[in-house]
């Protein structure tokens, strides 16, 4: 009898309320916040925005919706046979995005809504910010590649075309941001190239820059792998 006080006692002070709260919450949170609505690419990042980026994996129709509901256009693949080292599954190639990128990117489709947040909510609205320019280009190593991590054996995301490599921003008038040059050389090269970076550890699951290592001094990496990493 004590201990089904006891539990009684707990579900009205504890359970009980924190249910309110979360029913509330799910109820007047905007949508970008709510883990159960549907993902939309055009809004801001949100509390639920990467949760529901790395469930598109599971449901490539939803993500290919979720792409088209946007305008970006892109080309299907065919998927690679199952079992090699290195392949693409439920990837595109990129035709047009909001930018145009300096090289060809295929891509998983999650991989590819990411980038295309990224570009949305943080690199076009940065570079208007500080520069008052908008991007006319950006500057890319490309993405799909069968290829190791550096120094390791594990295939990196790059061999499943689940990341990209971005490397500069050319500006409409005419500026090159560099990642190479500019990471740490401060004024408004250095905070754009900071703010894009921290924008993306918002959204892709794996964010490396010039601060995680050697490899990584003329680039910024970003895949949408298992891992959670910003360096």
């Amino acid at each position: 009898m004590k201990l089904q006080k006891a539990l009684t006692r707990y579900f009205t002070l504890l359970v009980l309320p924190s249910a309110l709260v979360l029913g509330v919450f799910l109820r007047f949170a905007p949508p970008q916040h709510n883990p159960f609505v549907p993902l939309d690419l055009n809004h801001k990042p949100g509390l639920a925005s990467h949760f529901k980026m790395t469930q598109l994996e599971r449901h490539p129709a939803a993500c290919f919706n979720a792409l088209d509901a946007t305008g970006v256009l892109y080309t299907p693949l065919e998927d690679s046979p199952r079992g090699e080292a290195c392949g693409k599954y439920d990837a595109l190639t990129l035709d047009r995005s909001l930018t145009p990128y300096s090289a060809t990117l295929s891509m998983t489709c999650w991989q590819t809504a990411s980038l295309y947040m990224w570009e949305r909510h943080v690199a076009r609205p940065a570079a208007t910010d500080i520069f008052g320019s908008p991007i006319a280009r950006i500057e890319t190593y490309g993405s799909f590649s069968c290829r190791n991590i550096a120094g390791t054996g594990r295939k990196s995301e790059h061999a499943t075309a689940n990341a990209v490599d971005i490397s500069g921003f050319r500006l409409e008038d005419g500026r090159l941001i560099n990642v190479k040059t500019h990471w740490d050389n401060g004024g408004k090269e250095g905070e754009f190239l900071k703010r894009v970076h921290k924008g993306a550890c918002r959204i892709f699951s794996v964010t490396l820059g010039p601060d995680y290592n050697a490899a990584h001094a003329d680039h910024f990496h970003f895949d949408m792998g298992n891992a959670r990493t910003c360096r």
